[in-house]
């Protein structure tokens, strides 16, 4: 080679930079630090040799652990997926059977069988209740071999707060719902199950299967696995409530290279989440204590470097949790805001939005991007509402908050609009400096449109109540609040409940309560009966109010207010026209019984001046045979006194004669007292009599025994008693019955008509009986079937009994198809 052709030494420039600052910088050391630094380096030669030992030793001990580990995690999760194919198959089971149960293909023996067979055939499964949509157990199943004290109690599945909650969410999500294993300090733990039941679409309950978790654990996990790992079930605060989990060892005592750390592997138990965790620790052995110097010798180093790593450990530590902690309350946070219905909108101290949520944006249509680092006006303000709105987001920065909050328009991005309420809150940092606005919007359009609807309903409500003819006020029982009064009570009584009050009481629609009646059936918080409250039949009363000058048709019910207080609804109704016009009926129809009456009589003027002129004759046959026989001389005291009783007793019978006939015909108001019936009859008879012998018609009456009095006016049915005998007997008169058959019967018994106790009058005679043209207008007013007749008989007749509270009818009487006669019958109930 040629020596002109060797490479040149290298130059300075041609070093790294990095060896030419670290040769400056020794170089510009001092000698005594540059021996000071180069006695260091043995010490860091030891420092660098003991990393390198003490992390092949770990290196090797973690490569063992590590294949163990790894191991246990698949034992774990064999050990897991067997529990979740034997939770799955049973809810697969109690989803078929409430299948069955909503279908109502079993009833309750039907699902007790079917209980007591699945919880006979699998161990795990403690109990089975059947609870419908009220919380109200329908049927329950447990095992013969299960303690009472270990299951739930049917107050416990009604009340316990987490069972409600539990029940509450099977309802919303129409799914199987596990809950957090319950257990007590007297009962072992157990996993509970509910299985929704739906009826039609409708829920109807659910089904809660108790799991116990030790059996759960002992025949559902592999007894390999149970063999090789201390196996247990944890809960969601790490407590264990299965198995038999390896003490724990100090926290200084597992930093030992020595000592044997057991393995150890938990995951949440599916489907049932992080509320039940199966966790695994292997039997670890010890490694045998490494007796060599080199092992010392790094036990002695590892203690001189254990305190920095124990520090520095201990530090970062903190450092993780701090940034799991920052994490997750950024993650709850965010998914907070995106869950909420509340559309949340961030805005700066210039008015720019630096935050919205999804709800915001699924209000507007507009996407975050579109939104955030906009300025306004911003993109969801209707264009005619800019500058209206402009000035409320000036007035909304300068620090005027809204307590109430204000309403606006939002614009979608698709040109639609909606109403909303916003709430504006300053938004404050971590170090109390405000940093903008926070504003939270809501969709108020439904509520609105409701709110809307409920006016229009009120307000034609009150136009009907106000524009009524009646008087309406609602109050509640037991206080002087008026809580309800249209116009025409206001106009009547004013706005107090004085008027309300005097028209309960003088109409009498208080319930009040019997003396017999037990504290039981009354209401504590009220002083009244609820039980004939809650069973009182609504009636109408007439009242006459003095102040007003008015009578008052005043009817009440009972209602629940909007406050669940139970209130007693007035209604008054001016019948005051009504009443006058009946007065008046009354007086005329007084008056036509009066006329009718009259008219009977003179009609019976012949037979009764016929009645009048035996007794008158043989009152002058008696005083005739007495002064012919004085004047013979042939008068004895005896004879004497014995003519003339005689005459005195046909005096007394045409006396009686003539005052029956002006009792009769009399004009008086009607007087309703309690009367034997057996009197009136006797009076009409009499009276009738004398009209059926001037036809030649034999009368026959029977009245039953021990009758029971009526309260009537005796003169009124002893008219229509001899009207009808009087149409009787004219009925048979006309018919030209031969003397045999002239025959008037009056009957009188008692009767039971629609469950009440009644008097039955009955008139039958031996006429021709009615047609049926006549049987339909025989009771209307001015109808007769007599040439010379007014044709107010029968209907007084009938208007007379129907005010007794009585009825009144007609029929014919057949042999065959032969009329017989004709049959007229009336009632009137027993006082």
């Amino acid at each position: 080679m040629n020596p002109t052709d060797a490479a040149p030494p290298k130059t300075p420039k041609d070093k790294p930079q990095l060896v030419l600052l670290w040769q400056n910088w020794w170089r510009g050391l001092s000698p005594a630090r540059q021996d000071r630094y180069a006695s260091i380096a043995p010490l860091v030669a030891v420092v660098m040799f003991f990393i390198a030992i003490v992390a092949a030793f770990w290196y090797l001990r973690t490569e063992e652990l590590e294949r163990e580990r790894e191991a246990m995690r698949r034992d774990v999760e064999y050990a897991q997926q067997r529990i979740r194919l034997r939770l799955s198959e049973r809810q697969e089971q109690l989803m078929r059977l409430a299948r069955d149960v909503s279908n109502q293909d079993i009833d309750k023996n039907g699902f007790n069988d079917r209980a007591d067979t699945m919880i006979s055939q699998y161990a795990e499964l403690q109990a089975l209740t059947w609870i419908d949509a009220k919380r109200q157990v329908r049927a329950t199943q447990f095992g013969p071999s299960v303690a009472s004290e270990d299951l739930l109690t049917v107050d416990e599945v009604i009340q316990k707060k987490e069972l409600v909650n539990l029940f509450d969410t099977a309802r919303d999500l129409q799914q199987p719902v596990y809950s957090q294993p319950l257990a007590t300090k007297e009962t072992a733990p157990m996993l509970l199950l509910q299985v929704p039941v739906s009826q039609k679409g409708r829920f109807g309950g659910v089904l809660l299967a108790e799991f116990s978790i030790d059996n759960l654990l002992r025949y559902a996990t592999p007894t390999e696995i149970l063999a090789r790992y201390a196996v247990t079930l944890e809960d969601g605060n790490g407590t264990s409530i299965a198995g038999t989990p390896l003490p724990r060892r100090a926290a200084a005592e597992r930093l030992l290279p020595w000592r044997a750390v057991p393995n150890e592997y938990e995951m949440p138990v599916a489907p049932v989440g992080n509320s039940l965790k199966l966790k695994a620790q292997a039997y670890h052995t010890s490694l045998g204590l490494v007796s060599n110097g080199l092992f010392w010798l790094v036990c002695v180093l590892s203690f001189m470097t254990a305190w920095l790593l124990v520090a520095t450990w201990r530090h970062t530590r903190k450092r993780i949790r701090a940034q799991e902690a920052l994490l997750g309350e950024t993650n709850f946070r965010r998914a907070m805001e995106n869950s909420v219905l509340t559309g949340m909108r961030a805005l700066d101290l210039q008015g720019r939005i630096t935050y919205v949520n999804a709800a915001f944006c699924q209000m507007t249509g507009w996407s975050e991007d579109e939104l955030v680092g906009k300025m306004p006006p911003y993109p969801y303000w209707p264009e005619g509402d800019q500058s209206t709105y402009h000035d409320m987001l000036i007035d909304e920065m300068s620090g005027k908050v809204f307590p109430g909050g204000f309403q606006m328009r939002v614009k979608r991005k698709n040109g639609t609009t909606f109403e909303a309420r916003l709430y504006v809150s300053p938004l404050i940092d971590g170090h109390g400096r405000q940093t903008g606005w926070m504003t939270s919007m809501t969709d108020i359009t439904e509520p609105n449109r409701i709110r809307e609807q409920l006016s229009l309903s009120y307000e034609r409500f009150t136009i009907v109540l106000e524009a009524l003819d009646a008087s309406v006020s609602v109050a509640p029982l037991g206080s002087a609040e008026l809580l309800f009064a249209n116009k025409l009570y206001r106009q009547w009584f004013g706005s107090q409940t004085v008027g309300h009050l005097q028209l309960v009481a003088q109409a009498g629609v208080l319930p009040t309560s019997n003396a017999s009646s037990s504290m039981d059936d009354e209401d504590g918080l009220m002083g009244l009966p609820s039980d004939e409250i809650t069973t009182a039949v609504s009636g109408n009363a007439e009242i006459y109010i003095p102040e007003l000058g008015k009578w008052l048709e005043v009817r009440s019910r009972y209602l629940n207010w909007v406050d669940g207080r139970l209130a007693q609804m007035v209604i008054a109704t001016d019948i005051t026209q009504r009443r006058q016009a009946e007065e008046q009926a009354a007086r005329q129809a007084e008056k036509a019984a009066t006329v009718s009456r009259l008219v009977t009589m003179g009609e019976m003027a012949s037979s009764v001046a016929h009645e009048l002129n035996q007794p008158l004759s043989a009152i002058s046959n008696y005083c005739n045979g007495m002064i012919s026989r004085q004047k013979s001389g042939n008068l004895s005291e005896e004879a004497l006194l014995g003519a003339l009783e005689k005459t005195a007793h046909q005096a007394q019978r045409a006396g009686q004669v003539i005052h029956r006939i002006r009792s009769f015909v009399k004009r008086s108001e009607p007087n309703r007292t309690l009367a034997d019936v057996s009197d009136i009859v006797s009076e009409a008879v009499e009276l009738g009599s004398i009209e059926l012998k001037r036809h030649n018609v034999r009368l026959s009456h029977h009245v039953a025994a021990r009758l029971p009095q009526i309260h009537v006016d005796s003169i009124l049915i002893e008219q229509v008693l001899i009207n009808l005998m009087k149409n009787s007997a004219e009925s048979i008169a006309n018919a030209e019955r031969p003397p045999h058959q002239r025959m008037v019967e009056l009957r009188v018994v008692p009767r039971k008509i629609e469950g009440a106790d009644v008097i039955e009058f009955s008139v039958q005679d031996t006429g021709r009986g009615l047609s049926p043209e006549v049987l339909d207008k025989l009771f209307q007013a001015f109808f007769s079937t007599k040439s010379e007749g007014m044709g107010i008989g029968l209907n007084l007749c009938r208007s007379i009994v129907e005010s007794h509270h009585g009825r009144m009818q007609a029929e014919n009487l057949y042999n065959g198809s032969e009329v017989t006669g004709c049959k007229f019958s009336f009632w009137l109930p027993v006082a």
